[in-house]
């Protein structure tokens, strides 16, 4: 789906208009972040390959359903994608999401004891296991190994005029927001300020801060649950 087709689809509003002329960041046209993203994914895709088996394994021996989840999600200027990752809910998860309360603010959904969470996801949420088969997107420059939380159909369809600008770079694997609190943070404008941020400090040098800092949460467990 183009960028236009996209636009056209959702409800008009001044919002959506002015974002079609948003100038993308500079980072998106930065060789060196591309080539630190091609390194990254080809590095991700090996760990997928050795971690495949016992984690699909583990997946199925779980709960029925597939190994993968995939949804549609939008990324830079709003152009729409499929992301990829490890099955963390049961199979049936969307349809019970109107049984699970909410505990976030905005236009973002969250709940730490989440019933729809299998025993397996919550490990491989916890270790961030679930997200490898991203790799596979940030390889097809569809994100980057750092930029902003990739939102979904629902979400953008509510944006505010300010909201769009954090579309003005790939989404990423992580970002501020995962380095700042991660599943704690449960304010959507909060996760846009963080956004925002990162554009302004964005370098290729703070794409690799940002990246060694993701090692350590992970490996700390940092707002994870």
């Amino acid at each position: 789906m183009t960028q236009i087709a996209f636009y056209s689809t959702v409800a008009d509003s001044p919002s959506l208009e002015s974002s079609r002329f948003q100038i993308p960041h500079r980072s998106t046209y930065s060789v060196v972040k591309r080539a630190i993203d091609l390194i990254g994914s080809l590095i991700g895709l090996a760990i997928l390959a050795l971690v495949f088996v016992p984690i699909a394994v583990a997946i199925r021996l779980d709960s029925s359903g597939s190994i993968f989840y995939s949804q549609e999600r939008h990324g830079l200027m709003g152009k729409s994608f499929r992301i990829y990752k490890f099955r963390s809910m049961v199979d049936n998860a969307e349809s019970l999401k109107s049984q699970v309360k909410n505990e976030a603010d905005g236009l973002i959904f969250k709940n730490q004891s989440d019933p729809r969470v299998t025993k397996v996801g919550r490990f491989l949420r916890r270790t961030s296991l679930d997200e490898i088969p991203q790799f596979w997107n940030v390889l097809l420059g569809q994100m980057s190994l750092v930029g902003t939380r990739p939102p979904t159909s629902d979400e953008v369809s509510h944006y505010s005029e300010h909201h769009w600008q954090r579309l003005n770079v790939k989404p990423g694997l992580t970002g501020e927001w995962q380095v700042n609190g991660r599943s704690t943070v449960k304010d959507f404008e909060q996760i846009v300020a963080l956004d925002l941020r990162y554009q302004t400090a964005w370098t290729p040098m703070y794409d690799l801060v940002l990246i060694f800092k993701t090692i350590y949460v992970i490996f700390a467990r940092v707002g994870a649950f």
